[in-house]
């Protein structure tokens, strides 16, 4: 089995910085990509960041120029630094990756339990 356990989640003030880490364990042999998703209260989940084990990156457009996803493929760790937060920021977010335990085996989807962000105005 992975495991994908979150951290760095809390309150902060609009205009405010976080920064959550995510880092995967058990029987690993390789993860693809990594990302963060989001879930407010009465919403459905919605992406807000993705990078590929290469580095590349995708972003919501509600993110764009504040967000930052990053990765330590040695750590097997992916990270989201939030920058100038808003309000509408205040989510649940979770982490996510594809990852496979063995060369023969397919890759699997995986999530974390979850780390709640909240910005206050």
């Amino acid at each position: 089995q992975v495991q994908l356990v979150e951290s760095g989640g809390g309150l902060v003030q609009a205009g405010g910085s976080l920064r959550l880490s995510c880092a995967a364990s058990g029987n690993i042999f390789r993860i693809d990509a990594m990302g963060w998703y989001r879930q407010a209260p009465g919403k459905q989940r919605e992406l807000v960041a993705t990078i590929t084990s290469g580095g590349s990156t995708n972003y919501a457009d509600s993110v764009k120029g504040r967000f930052t996803i990053s990765r330590d493929n040695a750590k097997n760790t992916v990270y989201l630094q939030m920058n100038s937060l808003k309000p509408e920021d205040t989510a649940v977010y979770y982490c996510n990756c594809n990852a496979k335990q063995s060369v023969i085996l397919p890759y699997r989807e995986v999530w974390g339990q979850g780390a709640l962000v909240t910005v206050s105005s």
